[in-house]
């Protein structure tokens, strides 16, 4: 008798935290829903000219406290251009900037603040290389939620981290910001990062948008040096060094970030192959592509055409977001003349929206 009563009680535990499971699900997925239906709505209401505005991120500049709202940076919020910030700090500047965004401009939609958390926000961890070395991914995760947890208390909602190239050249400036040269190591280091980062949903507080680094093969660059050519054969690239960035991806990384370098003769930032092809087409990839610093503009040094030119080529390839340059800004009028609106990445523009909106709240509060 014992025993049936024991069963009963089991099963009714059981039934209980099924419901309770089901009724999380069902929330999840009104919301969801509820957020879509804005995402499209927005969509439908944009111009041109703001959706390219959207892909621009533009430095902080000259944002100093007391000057939120003269600036240059600030108007081309108000008027749409700009869809985030790179490198500015406190939570009053970002909290008045971010008001602007959503109460001053004409949609309302939501700035991206990003930086550069490497290894830690404000505590500090080893660096990445040294991380990887102790070949505990429980630590790592947790050295990445703690960085998280630090950079939202200041406003922070998107980091440009884990850099995941394999290097096995020790010359090359950065190999101290990677895992090293075991693409097994490096894929679990990329996994355990941004699982850390992201946590379970990117709407929960304390959790930050990653973006894996630098797409693609930046730390074979030829000699070690900064920037160079990158010649290699499909074969290593798919067995050696594309293994990290695929595991970022299976972990479902919000964004990527184009490396500098030369890939078979293009810049990865105009790369169709990479961006679009390998990212997207093989590797699923449903978020976003933010060049390397002004790395659009510098495609012309490579000699590729005028920055109208490399500005179209980097669009179509399936870079999504101009870091610093307002390469797409600057060549506004070009892309309503040549393009239809069909021409921008709808994954990348409403992955930024669907993002943006969830966390709006977070920095007003």
């Amino acid at each position: 008798m014992n025993v049936y009563k024991l069963l009963g009680f089991f099963i009714i535990i059981i039934f209980i935290i099924s419901c309770d499971f089901s009724k999380k699900e069902a929330l999840k997925k009104t919301e969801d829903i509820k957020l879509q239906q804005r995402i499209d709505s927005l969509l439908g209401l944009m111009t041109l000219e703001e959706k390219i505005g959207q892909l621009n991120l533009p430095s902080a500049g000259d944002i100093s406290t007391g000057l939120e709202k003269s600036s240059d940076v600030i108007k081309k919020i108000k008027d749409g251009k700009v869809g985030g910030l790179f490198n500015i700090r406190s939570v009053e500047k970002i909290k008045n900037i971010q008001r602007i965004a959503v109460e001053e401009s004409r949609l309302k939609i939501p700035l991206l603040f990003g930086m550069d958390v490497i290894h830690g926000y404000r505590t500090i961890f080893p660096i990445p290389l040294g991380l990887s070395s102790s070949w505990d991914m429980n630590l790592i995760k947790k050295t990445a939620k703690m960085a998280a947890k630090e950079a939202t208390s200041g406003g922070i909602n998107w980091v440009f981290s884990p850099l995941v190239d394999i290097s096995r050249d020790p010359r090359w400036g950065r190999i101290a910001e990677g895992s090293g040269e075991d693409p097994y190591l490096g894929s679990k280091v990329a996994k355990a990062m941004v699982e850390g980062y992201q946590g379970e949903r990117l709407s929960d507080e304390n959790t930050v948008l990653a973006c894996v680094k630098s797409f693609a093969l930046y730390g074979a660059s030829e000699a070690g040096r900064d920037y160079n050519t990158v010649d290699m054969s499909k074969v290593r690239m798919y067995n050696e060094y594309f293994p990290p960035y695929k595991a970022a991806i299976d972990a479902e990384v919000g964004t990527v970030m184009a490396s500098f370098n030369e890939v078979d003769g293009i810049p990865a930032t105009g790369s169709n192959w990479l961006l679009t092809e390998v990212l997207r087409n093989q590797w699923n990839f449903k978020g976003f592509v933010v060049s390397d610093y002004t790395g659009i503009n510098e495609m012309i040094d490579h000699g590729l055409g005028d920055l109208q030119t490399v500005s179209k080529l980097a669009l179509k390839a399936g870079c999504d977001m101009d870091m610093v340059g307002e390469d797409f800004s600057l060549t506004t009028n070009f892309f309503t003349n040549v393009f239809s609106t069909n021409c921008l990445n709808p994954f990348g523009l409403e992955w930024l929206l669907s993002y943006t909106s969830s966390k709006t709240t977070l920095v007003l509060e």
